[in-house]
C-alpha cells in the first residue's frame, strides 16, 4: 500500500529498472515454433495452442463497405482476467501487478492480478505457474464481486473472450514481487497516465460495481427495457456473415519483407517479434503480432440533461468482423482516422476531434492488449456537446444515461471493450467530470 502515490512512482519505477525487457521485430519466416501451414498460409504453432492468424471473409448489411477479408487473430480458448480485492480500514484496494507485455509501448504497466490465456496457465509453455491463480478457480476463497464473460476487439480478434473476474477476500493475501495494493482513488489517478494502466486491468475494473445508493427500481427498470429494446432490435435488424478462409487468399493482403500488410498501407500488419523478459513465466519466446498502422480514436459525445448532473452518452450500435453477437454498445466514435477517405469519415469524428478544449472531460492515451497487438494505443476522449447539438443522432445512435451502460456493462456482450475501458475511467473519477477537467 502506498500513503502518497508519489511512493508508487518509486515503487515502479524500481521495477522497470529491475527487470530486463527486450523486444526485438523478425521477419515472420524467422519465429521459433511458428510456421505457415503448407497449403492455407494459415500461422500456427507447433503445439496447436496459444492462437492463430488466419483469413476471415466479411459480408455485412451496415457501413460503408460491405464485404472485405482481412487477416484475423483466432484464439478459440477463455482466458482468465482477474483482480483480487481485500479492505483495509474499510477502504478497498486493488492488487494489481506491475506487468511487462511484448507489445507495450511502456514496458511496464498495471495488469490484473490475473492476465492468462488458458494455454499459459495450464502452463502449455512449461514455465512457472501463474500467482494467485488459486484466487479466481474453484473451490474459491473468496467472494465474487463480478464474473463475466467479455470479448476483446472484434477488429482483430474472431469470437475472443475471457472471463472478467473480482473477488474479494478477507484474509492476508501475501505481496509477491512486482504486485501491489491501490486505492480506487489512486487508480483514478493513475488512469489519467498516458499507457499505464493496461487494457485488461480497465475492462475488468468497469465491472466493480458501484456502492449502493438510492434508486427507484421501477424506473431503472422501465428505461433499462427502451435501452435494451433499441440494442435488441438493432442484433435482430442486420446480417453479419463470416466465415473463415485460407491467409493466403484474403484479398489486398500481400506477404513481403517478413511480414503480411494491406496494399494500401492502412490497417495494421502482421509482423514477428522475439522477446526476452526476465520475470515471466517463460523467459524467451517468439510470436506473430498484429500491429495497428496508426493511434486511434475512442470517444464518447456527452450531455447532461437539464436540471440533473447525470451524464449522458452517445452509444453507437455497432459492428465489427469479430463480434461474438452481431451488435455491441460502443462509443460514438471508434477508429482510425487514416483508414477512412475524406467522403468516407466515420459520424462524429470531426466534432470530436474540433471539439474546443473547455467541451473535452477526458483525453488520454491508453494502450490496447499487449500480448498479441504490438504497439497498439488509441486516444480515448470524452467530449461535452453544445446545447445546440442536433437531436437526430440516427437510428444507429442513442444517448443513455452512463450508468445504464456502466450496468450493461456487467453482461456479457453488451458493452464492447472500448466502451468499457471508457467506463473505466469514468468509474474511478469523482463522481463523474464536468467541462475541461481532465487531461
Amino acid at each position: 500500500m502506498f500513503s502518497q502515490i508519489e511512493d508508487f512512482h518509486d515503487w515502479l519505477a524500481d521495477e522497470e529498472r529491475s527487470h530486463a525487457f527486450d523486444v526485438r521485430p523478425v521477419p515472420l519466416e524467422d519465429l521459433t515454433g511458428w510456421s505457415f501451414h503448407p497449403d492455407t498460409g494459415v500461422i500456427g504453432h507447433h503445439t496447436g495452442r496459444f492462437f492463430t492468424i488466419s483469413g476471415l471473409l466479411v459480408d455485412t448489411d451496415q457501413g460503408p463497405v460491405r464485404s472485405w477479408s482481412q487477416p484475423i487473430i483466432v484464439q478459440p480458448e477463455t482466458g482468465i482476467l482477474g483482480i483480487l480485492v481485500k479492505r483495509f480500514g474499510g477502504v478497498p484496494h486493488f492488487l494489481l501487478q506491475a506487468k511487462m507485455e511484448p507489445g507495450n509501448i511502456r514496458p511496464v504497466q498495471l495488469s490484473p492480478t490475473v492476465q492468462a490465456t488458458r494455454s499459459n496457465y495450464t502452463r502449455v509453455h512449461g514455465g512457472r505457474p501463474v500467482p494467485y491463480l488459486e484466487y479466481f478457480q474453484t473451490p474459491r476463497r473468496g467472494r465474487v464481486v463480478a464474473d463475466v464473460l467479455q470479448q476483446e476487439q472484434g477488429s482483430w480478434f474472431l469470437h475472443k473472450r475471457n472471463r472478467n473476474i473480482i473477488v474479494e477476500v478477507d484474509e492476508e493475501v501475501p505481496v509477491l514481487p512486482g504486485f501491489c495494493w491501490l486505492t480506487g482513488e489512486q487508480i483514478g489517478e493513475l488512469i489519467l497516465i498516458d499507457n499505464l494502466v493496461n487494457m485488461d486491468t480497465r475492462t475488468v475494473l468497469a465491472g466493480y460495481p458501484p456502492a449502493p445508493g438510492p434508486e427507484d427500481p421501477e424506473v431503472r427498470d422501465a428505461s433499462d427495457v427502451a435501452a435494451l429494446s433499441w440494442f435488441t432490435e438493432a442484433r435482430a435488424g442486420r446480417r453479419l456473415d463470416r466465415g473463415l478462409i485460407p491467409l493466403n487468399e484474403v484479398k489486398d493482403w500481400v506477404r513481403a519483407d517478413g511480414r503480411i500488410s494491406h496494399r494500401l498501407d492502412r490497417y495494421f500488419s502482421v509482423m514477428g517479434v522475439s522477446v526476452e523478459i526476465d520475470n515471466r513465466e517463460v523467459s524467451r519466446w517468439s510470436q506473430p503480432m498484429v500491429a495497428p498502422r496508426e493511434r486511434g480514436v475512442i470517444a464518447f459525445l456527452a450531455r447532461r440533461p437539464p436540471a440533473s448532473d447525470d451524464l449522458e452518452l452517445l452509444v453507437r450500435a455497432h459492428t465489427q468482423a469479430g463480434t461474438f453477437d452481431v451488435v455491441e454498445m460502443a462509443p460514438t466514435v471508434q477508429c482510425a482516422p487514416g483508414n477512412h477517405d475524406p467522403d468516407r469519415r466515420p459520424p462524429f469524428l470531426d466534432h470530436v476531434l474540433s471539439a474546443p478544449p473547455e467541451r473535452i472531460l477526458l483525453d488520454v492515451v491508453h494502450s490496447e492488449e499487449g500480448g498479441r497487438l504490438y504497439h497498439a494505443e488509441n486516444r480515448y476522449l470524452i467530449v461535452e456537446v453544445d446545447a445546440d447539438f442536433p437531436d437526430d443522432v440516427g437510428e444507429d445512435f442513442r444517448w443513455m444515461d452512463a450508468r445504464r451502460l456502466a450496468r450493461f456493462g456487467r453482461h456479457c456482450d453488451h458493452v464492447e471493450l472500448e466502451a468499457r475501458s471508457l467506463l473505466a475511467c469514468l468509474r474511478f473519477l469523482d463522481p463523474f467530470p464536468r467541462q475541461g477537467a481532465h487531461r
